[in-house]
């Protein structure tokens, strides 16, 4: 086993073990639970980069050695933040509908969830293992598919594929600052002066039309698109079957 094995292993572990039961002298008071609970806060107020066990002791108010006890470092620190947070909103399969809207409605949700909290978008896609919430949140997630006539292959293909179109948005969105109309008219303005458009007529034409690639509400666009899309091949399936 090498150490990226025993890392992940250990990180395993405190996921699915008692972690409230320390193998060493635990600091009165305080629990696994408060330590991934001060630094939800820190990342919430202070964002992930300033997350540290150093800091996390300082929220406490105990010595940071004291949280070695319970954790190993960060990495473990931020695998059990990861799997906390995925217990805040409503399994996907809760929400109301036929299978289409629960997924429209889980998209939107954590969409709007990690545009509110960048820090946990950065979070979850550097998550090392699964705990149990993950686990909880994607047997919620295939369920919604259930009766579809999909294969578990394709369940499991449309399950990763909204959840990647999801954080995928949502990170251009944070990476992306929108422009003004000013900025806007300004920019095209000066490439006016300085570009020949002629060689590229379907941009032009596109431009004419008043379309800029900051307009217009693209999530919901491309949610439509890929569950059309998830739509037809259901629909294909249920033909097919006798």
């Amino acid at each position: 086993m090498n150490a990226k094995d025993d890392a992940q292993r250990r990180v395993l572990e405190l996921l699915w073990k008692d972690a409230r039961r320390p193998a060493r002298g635990p600091q009165r008071g305080l629990t696994t639970e408060r330590i991934v609970a001060a630094a939800i806060r820190i990342a919430e107020t202070e964002g992930l980069a300033a997350l540290s066990m150093r800091r996390v002791a300082v929220e406490l108010g105990v010595g940071t050695a004291s949280l070695y006890t319970y954790l190993p470092g960060k990495a473990e620190l931020e695998a059990l933040m990861a799997d906390a947070i995925g217990a805040e909103d409503p399994l996907p399969n809760d929400w109301p509908g036929d299978w289409r809207a629960k997924l429209e409605a889980w998209a939107r949700n954590d969409h709007e969830g990690y545009r509110k909290h960048p820090w946990a978008l950065n979070l979850v896609a550097t998550a090392v293992a699964p705990g149990p919430n993950l686990l909880r949140w994607m047997d919620s997630a295939l369920r919604v598919l259930e009766g579809t006539g999909l294969t578990e292959a394709e369940k499991m293909a449309v399950v990763e594929s909204v959840d990647a179109y999801v954080r995928g948005q949502a990170r251009l969105s944070l990476d992306t600052e929108e422009p003004s109309a000013d900025e806007v008219r300004e920019r095209d303005a000066v490439l006016g002066e300085l570009v020949d458009f002629e060689p590229y007529p379907a941009l032009v034409t596109t431009m004419r039309a008043g379309v800029s690639p900051y307009m217009g509400d693209k999530f919901e666009f491309g949610l439509r698109l890929l569950l059309d899309g998830v739509e037809a091949l259901i629909a294909s399936r249920r033909a097919s079957t006798p």
